[in-house]
Formats: structure tokens, C-alpha cells, sequence
């Protein structure tokens, strides 16, 4: 089953400030457990939504609308993600709960969600 753990975005992602060298150092041990045990398929972190395009379908059959960033909505934004491939939901499970807080600010949230 593959899963992806969206990591939502945050104030503090969002002005581009960069995590702290000991939550570098926590992600990296936690990325290498992943890929240890043979689950991760991807791990990327996004780009602050400043350097994002929306694009948005107002009109059936017309062309869309280009927005470009920053969008203020910080709890729709995305600030990564990792791609897992594991057994179960439960396994899933199992592993967004191992991540640390990948804000660092006591911000981090992750949206779990399995892949059709």
C-alpha cells in the first residue's frame, strides 16, 4: 500500500526559515530508517508558496486562472512530503507517528493519506 505523508505547511516554512541543525539531524536519522527498512519511495520538501502558481477552474471548458503566490491559507499549504510503500494503514501509521516534528517550532502537523 502506498501512503504519503503530507507535511502541512506552517508560518515559519512559509517565510522560508529553515529548520534548526538538531530537527536536520532528526529528519536525516528518521529518512534513513525509512529507507533501512526498505519503505521509502520519495521524500521532497516543497518551495514556500511565494514561488507557487494556483491555478483554478472557475468556468467548465474555459481556461484557467493563474495565481501566483504566496496564498495566505497556510493550513491548506504543503511544505513536503514522503511517499511509503508498507503493508497496512496500521504500518503507516506506525511511521508518521516516528516523525519528528517537522516544523520544529511546535507547528508540525502531517496529513496522512493512501495513494489510488
Amino acid at each position: 500500500m502506498l501512503f504519503m505523508m503530507i507535511v502541512k505547511a506552517s508560518e515559519n516554512s512559509e517565510a522560508g526559515n529553515l529548520p534548526s541543525p538538531d530537527l536536520i539531524e532528526a529528519m536525516t536519522k528518521y529518512n534513513e530508517k525509512l529507507v533501512k527498512a526498505g519503505v521509502r519511495v520519495m521524500a521532497k520538501g516543497l518551495h514556500p508558496s511565494s514561488n507557487g502558481i494556483r491555478l483554478s477552474f472557475p468556468k467548465q471548458g474555459e481556461i484557467p486562472v493563474a495565481l501566483d503566490g504566496p496564498f495566505p491559507e497556510t493550513n491548506e499549504l504543503i511544505a513536503g512530503f514522503i511517499l511509503i510503500e508498507v503493508e497496512s494503514r496500521e504500518e503507516a501509521i506506525e511511521w508518521a507517528m516516528r516523525m519528528p516534528d517537522p516544523q520544529g517550532y511546535g507547528e508540525g502537523q502531517i496529513e496522512l493519506r493512501q495513494v489510488f
